[in-house]
């Protein structure tokens, strides 16, 4: 008797995806020939994804979604304060990176039109923004009506230019364990929310050293 096929999911697509990228260090040529590839239809590919651009966005959109059912494991995550939510975001989520860091640097390395790279982002984007409104407090509200100019989608646009320049210091970095990532996350955090308390002198100088320090000295 015939052997009954496995029925095709979003996440096995995915997961064939990353395979082949993995193991063949490019992107499938066509749909037909990473369908063909992996022994299902073209059909049954399109009833989940358009195009094979499509689930490159997928992927990063699924890591930050994979980042925020760990961190609602945590009972105590919900008593946290935006800043506490955010650097367990940010530690949480690069730990996901990390055990995916080959098939990132391969995706990402081998892009070089930013643009194009972006909108390879842009799942990532999306998820991360809905993520950091879910995140704003009250009291955050409160004390950016008295700021005026300091709204909600400037912090959400600061949070994800912050998280780019974190992505690349991630990239780059090739300290054991990458701590000097850790480091960053925790100075960069910091910095950011002091500067929407109007206090970040200190925080800001510290980061700069950080930054100037990684710069000069490690080339």
């Amino acid at each position: 008797m015939a052997t009954k096929k496995t029925a095709i999911t979003k996440d096995k697509i995915v997961s064939m995806y990353m395979d082949y990228v993995l193991e063949h260090s490019e992107k499938p040529k066509s749909v037909y020939h990473f369908t063909k590839m992996n022994d299902f239809t073209e059909t049954e590919f399109y009833a989940f994804f358009g195009t094979l651009e499509s689930i490159e966005k997928e992927i990063f959109k699924m890591f930050v979604e994979k980042t925020t059912e760990l961190l609602a494991k945590n009972a105590d995550y919900e008593t946290y304060d935006m800043r506490s939510k955010m650097l367990s975001f940010y530690f949480t989520f690069f730990e996901i990176l990390t055990a995916n860091r080959s098939y990132v640097m391969l995706v990402l390395k081998e892009q070089s039109n930013q643009l194009k790279k972006l909108m390879q982002l842009s799942g990532l984007r999306n998820s991360f923004k809905n993520y950091l409104t879910e995140i704003i407090s009250d009291d955050f509200r409160t004390q950016q009506e008295k700021l005026q100019n300091f709204q909600e989608k400037a912090f959400q646009e600061t949070s994800w230019i912050q998280l780019l320049l974190t992505l690349k210091f991630w990239m780059e970095d090739s300290s054991p364990a990458f701590e000097k990532t850790d480091i960053y996350i925790e100075k960069s955090v910091k910095a950011t929310f002091e500067l929407m308390n109007i206090a970040p002198i200190d925080s800001l100088i510290d980061f700069g050293k950080f930054i100037f320090k990684e710069k000069i000295y490690n080339k």
